[in-house]
């Protein structure tokens, strides 16, 4: 019989690429949980598969909506869950920090408290975040699993308290949950709220003569390793499937680490143009950042034997084509 695996939030960057990679090399059935006003914009490449149910099945709900998890969780069954679903965007969270709180802490809670409930065992991946970490002093680097706490955004403080209801279920009740802190990913489909996706969609919008010749930034002096989003989800398959232990939390990233200004200044060399300035935003500058993000996934790495493969090069074109696709099709993008 077949498995299935069940996405939260597979309409994002994170979830599209990972049911794109679990169609591709396994073959398990692929249930999406997402809200009914979500973009599907991430997804309308599988959308034939969708509408003839060809192991990939979309189920409407919400994670502040217990009943919806419920309903969900009793028709699937689920043998797998990568819990992704989240208010994901740091700046956002300086706005909107009650709803981040809300979404990220209680709904992990729900969903976990909906899994013990149905009396099934699923292996369940719970996505926190490295900005767990927050403002790291130099001495940590590069940062471990057990380096401590430090959140810089609601976001971050929000992704603390996944990270410990993910922990806790596992411990309190022997259910199969780990937890991990993936550092920088970014690649395709990656949301235009995040520093070098909103660089490559303004490099695209200048190409295109729909914007002067200038980059709005924020702080070009945060250090990040950066890993590709495909990298990412295949570490996510590996984590469920090799010797998959409850309890266990894991560092996981790239191998490359440079400035958000080098990363800035590599995009711009592939550039058709030859006269992009680069202008600092206030707008763009967070209250406190979390500028020191370079990890140590040796703990991962021993574990499963993952270690990335598609170069930080190889990532950032990418990212720079699928923002030149985008304005191509689209037009005009806000510059945000």
């Amino acid at each position: 019989m077949k498995k299935t695996a069940l996405i939260t939030g597979i309409a994002g960057m994170v979830g599209s690429h990972l049911s794109d990679y679990l169609l591709e090399n396994t073959d398990w059935n692929i249930v999406g949980f997402l809200r009914w006003n979500d973009s599907l914009d991430n997804l309308d490449h599988l959308f034939p598969r969708i509408n003839n149910k060809d192991r990939i099945y979309l189920n409407f709900g919400d994670l502040n909506d217990q009943s919806s998890i419920q309903k969900c969780l009793a028709e699937y069954k689920p043998d797998y869950i990568f819990h992704l679903a989240a208010q994901s965007y740091p700046q956002t969270s300086f706005t909107a920090p009650i709803d981040t709180l809300n979404t990220n802490i209680l709904g992990t809670a729900k969903l976990l408290e909906a899994i013990r409930h149905e009396s099934i065992n699923p292996i369940v991946h719970v996505c926190a975040s490295s900005e767990v970490f927050g403002k790291v002093p130099p001495e940590y680097l590069p940062i471990n699993e057990e380096a401590p706490f430090h959140p810089a955004s609601p976001y971050a403080i929000s992704k603390v308290g996944t990270d410990l209801v993910g922990r806790y279920y596992a411990e309190a009740y022997q259910m199969p949950v780990m937890t991990t802190r993936m550092f920088t990913h970014t690649g395709p489909r990656r949301g235009d709220v995040f520093a070098e996706s909103t660089f490559a969609k303004q490099i695209a919008m200048i190409e295109k003569g729909l914007i002067d010749p200038v980059i709005k930034v924020g702080n070009l002096d945060s250090l990040r390793t950066w890993a590709d989003v495909r990298d990412a989800v295949r570490a996510y398959h590996m984590l469920v499937t090799v010797n998959p232990t409850g309890g266990e939390y894991y560092n996981i990233g790239g191998d490359y680490t440079c400035t958000i200004g080098d990363m800035l200044k590599y995009l711009v060399s592939c550039s058709t143009r030859d006269d992009i300035e680069v202008q600092i935003d206030p707008e763009r500058l967070r209250p406190i950042d979390a500028n020191l993000q370079v990890p140590d996934t040796t703990k991962f790495t021993n574990h499963t034997g993952w270690k990335p493969k598609i170069s930080f090069e190889q990532t950032m074109k990418d990212l720079l084509e699928y923002w030149r696709e985008k304005v191509e099709k689209r037009g005009a993008f806000l510059t945000r």
